[in-house]
């Protein structure tokens, strides 16, 4: 009975180069989870940030996305991607490598901190939309389910020692000096990269085509696809929330529950026990409940748990926060996993990085808004009243997905839908053909590939969103 995915689960184990990409994102995600903790503590313990300038600093980390997020996508589309990835680690690299000396000087001042958070985030708008649009050229389309499996497990696996590593870190060495951690992840992430040996040609321009009109071929792509469209509503309203709860929960743990750093960075660990739960097992999930069922339901059935954040109290009370994030994330992978899965299958290779790249702008976009909201709610409210804010948000992230075509399917369609047409109903045929965008699989080669998405043993120990 479990004889059929073996042959899948080994391929994708005895893939050099996917075997590198994956041990990559172990070292860069683990180092960037140390940051997660380390880079607030630093503004708010040792520069003693006000709540909106905490929010700031969040939306500086943030704002490449509206900035440089729609042509990083058609500038990506007319180069190769690894090079791409290995020039945005270096960058990062010396980004978050200029603090430790700086503060160790004592000449570390929060405009620095907003500088490296904008480097940063434009290192990483590159870095995501071309690892993203480079995937595909490591592994075969029926393998890409398993694949984004085995790097959310990595990442989710980076969220639970990550947060526990960098509250450790700042305990014993102070928060400037813990985020070492993070300049040698990503240096440790471009010297993997560097030895992956994928033949990845140059894509040849188009004579006569500007940026604008390939910039504008992606958001048609994306806003005339109804699934994309319905996909891209709800992961940016969910996006919009979720940077509400990155701005204020330092300044929420630190001034409001009294919390160590130590304690913070467990807190951190424990509650993305579930984002590694949600990768372990969105590919069962997708074969028993249908991948486009998925994708609503692990929203509909996780988001109400986000009311907790703004009940959890200090002491035992603090559990309640774990619990929250802990099932939030569980979903939010759960989804991510699903409905990236289809974004790579259902786009012709020519526009992956136009597609990828347009859905980023639509959904971290609101990243910067979030994060800036959150920040002057909690400075004139205080940090509770924002995240019973960002609860009530939370609470609508399913309705763009419940009020779309995919409340009435079970599994997503193979192939590109034009604007107004309907997808096929809950029982597929089961014999359909491929669809006729180039690089597309059947809707039963996708649920295959699903089932292998929980098999993946990647070969690095090692959560996000999306």
């Amino acid at each position: 009975m479990n004889e059929k995915p073996q042959p899948r689960q080994a391929r994708l184990l005895g893939h050099r180069d996917f075997r590198l990409l994956l041990t990559g994102a172990a070292a860069a995600q683990t180092g960037s989870q140390v940051t997660l903790v380390a880079l607030p503590l630093v503004a708010v313990m040792v520069l003693d940030a006000t709540p909106f300038e905490v929010g700031l600093l969040t939306a500086a980390e943030t704002a490449a996305f509206l900035l440089v997020g729609l042509p990083a996508g058609a500038w990506l589309d007319r180069m190769r991607k690894l090079p791409v990835l290995i020039r945005a680690d270096l960058v990062r690299c010396l980004a978050v490598g200029s603090i430790p000396p700086a503060a160790a000087l004592g000449v570390l001042t929060m405009p620095q901190l907003y500088l490296v958070a904008l480097v940063t985030g434009v290192a990483t708008v590159f870095f995501d939309v071309a690892h993203q649009s480079f995937l595909p050229a490591v592994l075969p389309r029926e393998q890409l389910v398993g694949g984004n499996g085995a790097l959310e497990t990595v990442r989710s696996s980076a969220q639970i020692a990550g947060p526990g590593l960098g509250g450790g870190l700042v305990q014993l060495l102070g928060a400037p000096l813990a985020i070492v951690a993070d300049a040698c992840g990503y240096l440790a992430s471009a010297l993997l990269l560097a030895r992956i040996r994928v033949e990845e040609p140059r894509p040849e321009p188009e004579p006569g085509r500007s940026l604008r009109a390939e910039v504008g071929e992606g958001v048609r792509f994306v806003l005339g696809h109804p699934l994309l469209r319905a996909i891209a509503t709800a992961t940016a309203v969910s996006n919009l929330f979720a940077a509400v709860l990155m701005a204020v929960q330092t300044v929420f743990w630190v001034r409001v529950l009294d919390l160590s750093p130590g304690v913070i960075g467990v807190l951190l660990s424990t509650s993305a026990v579930g984002g590694l739960a949600g990768a372990l097992c969105a590919g069962h999930l997708a074969r028993w409940v249908g991948q486009a069922r998925l994708i609503w339901l692990s929203t509909l059935v996780t988001a109400p748990f986000a009311v907790l954040w703004p009940l959890s109290g200090g002491g035992a009370g603090v559990v309640l926060f774990g619990i929250a994030s802990g099932v939030v994330l569980f979903g939010a992978v759960a989804y991510n996993v699903a409905q990236v899965s289809f974004r790579q299958s259902v786009c012709p290779p020519a526009l992956l990085g136009r597609m990828n790249a347009t859905m980023r702008f639509l959904v971290w976009g609101t990243l910067p808004l979030g994060a800036l909201g959150g920040g002057i709610v909690a400075d004139t409210a205080g940090p509770r009243t924002a995240l019973w804010l960002c609860a009530a948000g939370f609470l609508l992230v399913p309705l763009p997905l419940l009020l779309s075509p995919l409340r009435r399917m079970r599994d997503l369609p193979s192939g590109d839908l034009p604007g107004g047409d309907e997808p096929a109903g809950d029982e597929p045929s089961g014999d359909e053909p491929a669809g006729d965008q180039p690089g597309t699989e059947t809707a039963g080669s996708a649920r295959e590939a699903a089932a292998d998405a929980t098999a993946t043993e990647e070969p690095a120990m090692s959560p996000s969103t999306p």
